[in-house]
């Protein structure tokens, strides 16, 4: 078992110490896989690299919402999901906001 599946396993037992242990093992990693999403992207994205890594990262560590983590590999790709999710919404905000949702 990877240095990274047994953190992901002590943070699904809730020890708030396994978070911090965790983003330096998977940091890097993650940090490519936001810089691919955004690749993607239209230009104009003004969300960076490193924003969308803290966030997708706070969203899946969060204290009151425990995941289950199989493996390293689920958790990358419970990440790119939640990556994804973050730019579709920044996107809707943008939107409501050109279409006049702010009056």
């Amino acid at each position: 078992m990877s240095d990274v599946t047994q953190i992901l396993a002590q943070i699904e037992q809730s020890d708030p110490s396994a978070a911090d242990q965790l983003l330096p093992l998977v940091y890097e990693e993650l940090r490519k896989l936001a810089a691919s999403r955004l690749a993607q992207e239209k230009p104009g994205q003004t969300l960076q690299a490193t924003a969308l890594v803290h966030e997708a990262y706070v969203r899946l560590v969060q204290a009151g919402n425990p995941q289950q983590w199989d493996s390293k590999g689920h958790f990358f790709a419970a990440a790119a999901e939640a990556m994804r999710r973050i730019l579709v919404d920044q996107a809707r905000r943008k939107k409501s906001f050109r279409s006049g949702g702010n009056r």
